[in-house]
């Protein structure tokens, strides 16, 4: 494990992240209700509180516990200290990889957070937790989200197609797989290094 303290990501120029706890849950709640940010996950519908409050938030909070240094966190502002949304590495089952993920109120789009909250948890999850595998899904079409993964250092893997009850526009197209591989950041540091001795 590094040095980033107990279980929590450093934050970066803009963010500054926590752990989730239940006074998120309407910050939770009112991030899940706006269509635009919910378009490539529900087709836009919101997710109805009482599964935030019930179901989703208490999950999460026990994830902390089971594995440390893996989860989901609070973004705040870091001048204001207003809640911006979330930055999820979320573990698998054995805890030795890892979902990037992020959630972010619309009214920060188009300014690089999502690009600079991921980056700093793909660093973190690499030498501080020790993850052999960071990866992330989105549809095929949401360009935006897969520009974000590239920018963070993930790959593209693969292209596949799910079967839905009630699809939503665009899943016709299938779902992305990026990765990261903990030799493949291992690598990059060593061209990094490099690049920096030769200045």
């Amino acid at each position: 494990m590094g040095g980033f303290g107990a279980g929590r990501p450093p934050g970066t120029e803009r963010l500054r992240l926590r752990r989730l706890t239940t006074a998120d849950v309407d910050a939770l709640v009112e991030l899940d209700s706006d269509p635009e940010v919910m378009r490539f996950l529900t087709g836009g519908v919101a997710t109805p509180p009482v599964t935030v409050r019930d179901e989703q938030l208490p999950r999460l909070l026990a994830q902390y516990e089971r594995h440390p240094g893996l989860g989901r966190w609070a973004a705040l502002d870091r001048e204001t200290g207003d809640f911006l949304g979330w930055f999820a590495l979320d573990p698998s089952a054995d805890g030795t990889e890892a979902e990037l993920g992020y959630r972010l109120r619309r009214s920060t789009w188009g300014r690089g957070l999502a690009t600079e909250g991921s980056r700093a948890l793909v660093r973190y999850a690499f030498d501080a937790v020790g993850v052999r595998r960071v990866w992330a899904e989105t549809m095929a079409v949401n360009e935006r989200s897969r520009r974000v993964m590239s920018k963070a250092g993930l790959r593209y893997v693969r292209t596949f197609h799910l079967e839905w009850d009630e699809p939503i526009p665009g899943t016709e197209h299938g779902e992305v797989e990026y990765e990261l591989r903990a030799e493949e950041w291992a690598a990059l540091g060593q061209e990094r290094l490099a690049a920096r001795r030769a200045r």
